[in-house]
């Protein structure tokens, strides 16, 4: 039998929230992780990551309350924003996947020009100094950046352009797939909106 009753779609509905409610705290944890180990010292990034959390985790909760009371007003709000993050989800998924290597070294040089913190957690995670030549006149907290061992450092935009159109792939991988849990969300809470509850008078419009 098709998950097409009241019960089923409740249910399924509800179940598609918690896995954002879990994506949500992982997302958290993975930024307190990267904090505590020294990993990410930029405030910013690891604002950026909960903020995007703690929105995923109201979405959830909206969609979570939604249907466990049958609300029509927080369902509608739900079907709404989501549908918005799909579309704007969806759109910077196909983007990562669709950057040549030229688009993509822009894409890293504008990235590593915004923010000082974040080039010294690169520098530090992947050995490396500077982006495009190493400045030995300067400073680097990399452990290659010492008078004895000079001579091995290498430019971090080697060691990122390796690695960047598989990331960028794997991102928009994992983008693409959670858009299209996204407007499963949207089509089962509309589809769930419309239906009435088997508990209420048979009469009654919900």
């Amino acid at each position: 039998m098709l998950c097409g009753g009241f019960v089923c779609t409740r249910n399924s509905l509800c179940a598609l929230n918690i896995l954002y409610v879990l994506v949500s705290l992982l997302l958290v944890g993975v930024a307190a992780w990267g904090k505590w180990f020294g990993l990410v010292s930029s405030i910013g990034v690891v604002a950026g990551i909960i903020g995007v959390a703690v929105f995923l985790l109201l979405v959830a909760w909206v969609g979570l309350c939604g249907a466990l009371r049958h609300h029509q007003v927080l369902l509608f709000f739900y079907m709404m924003v989501l549908f918005l993050v799909f579309v704007v989800q969806l759109s910077v998924s196909c983007a990562c996947l669709a950057l040549n290597q030229e688009q993509r070294n822009a894409l890293l040089e504008a990235g590593w020009n915004k923010s000082e913190a974040t080039q010294m957690d690169v520098e530090k995670t992947l050995n490396c100094c500077g982006f495009a030549r190493v400045d030995y006149n300067g400073s680097c907290p990399a452990m290659c950046f010492t008078q004895e061992a000079l001579s091995t450092c290498t430019t971090c935009s080697e060691i990122i352009e390796r690695y960047a159109g598989q990331v960028l792939r794997f991102v928009g991988g994992i983008g693409l797939f959670f858009s299209f849990t996204e407007i499963l969300g949207v089509w089962l809470a509309r589809h769930y909106r419309n239906m009435k509850d088997p508990r209420s008078m048979p009469g009654a419009f919900l």
